[in-house]
């Protein structure tokens, strides 16, 4: 397997900007700015990687006539 995007630590780490957040009474705009950035970059690697991982099953599907 080469360099792929761990999907259950990438949810992790949105979990752990989510939680960041709410536990803010008042955000640091700097900081939040950082963390979002983070977040969209892991939504970004997690959508990829679901893609990935859909068109791996279709070729499963295919190879193994699960189609018919």
């Amino acid at each position: 397997m080469t360099n792929k995007i761990n999907l259950k630590e990438s949810l992790k780490k949105l979990d752990e900007i989510v939680n960041w957040f709410e536990k803010q009474d008042e955000v640091d705009v700097e900081a939040g700015l950082a963390r979002i950035k983070d977040g969209a970059e892991l939504v970004k690697l997690c959508k990829k990687r679901l893609s990935e991982i859909e068109n791996e099953f279709e070729q499963i599907k295919r190879e193994t006539g699960a189609d018919e």
